[in-house]
């Protein structure tokens, strides 16, 4: 079976090959990812995972596809990627020192057959330093990333606490993934190559 990774995410290519998962390509949706009005963190994230699956599927039919889209929350408000330093930094101190959702929805489709299921983690960010914060900035880790920071780098330093899963806050919920994979047919194989 043909797997088609509709994320150019280098985080979900490598928290997938640690189940043995290696895509056979890898094709980024290109969707608008503006949140609607109104819309709620969750319910963004999973329509986005929905729509990029959709997207891609619809381009490759014979093939499983994969999509996701992890959302960064406080309250109502969704923290997107920055689009530069100063929103970074805008972002990282609303997070500072609080506690915060990272939700990420997962969506597997085969043909006219499709799962998704939508992750949640509490994480909480120590209050962070001026110092801190600027190095944290200079260090250019918060480019790309949702809520301006990434949990496998840096910033884990700055993270004492979450609840529930890691590799959600990384950008993939491995157990919900593979379950979905396999739901759909794909064999995980649980073994890294080497």
């Amino acid at each position: 079976m043909r797997l088609i990774l509709a994320s150019a995410s280098p985080r979900r290519r490598e928290l997938l090959a640690r189940i043995g998962v290696a895509p056979d390509a890898v094709i980024p949706a290109d969707i608008d990812e503006t949140p609607l009005k109104g819309e709620l963190p969750r319910p963004y994230a999973r329509r986005l995972a929905a729509e990029k699956c959709a997207a891609i599927a619809a381009q490759e039919p014979d093939a499983l596809v994969l999509a996701a889209d992890t959302v960064v929350a406080m309250g109502r408000r969704i923290l997107g990627k920055p689009d530069d330093a100063g929103e970074a930094a805008e972002f990282l101190l609303a997070l500072s020192g609080r506690r915060h959702r990272v939700t990420t929805a997962v969506c597997a489709r085969l043909g006219n057959r499709a799962a998704e299921r939508a992750v949640e983690t509490h994480v909480s960010m120590k209050r962070l330093s001026d110092e801190e914060l600027s190095a944290y900035l200079r260090s250019g880790e918060w480019r790309g990333k949702a809520g301006g920071y990434a949990i496998q780098g840096i910033a884990a330093a700055f993270i004492p606490s979450i609840t529930g899963s890691y590799t959600n806050v990384v950008g993939l919920p491995l157990t919900e993934t593979a379950g979905l994979l396999a739901g759909l047919g794909y064999r995980v194989p649980y073994e890294v190559a080497g």
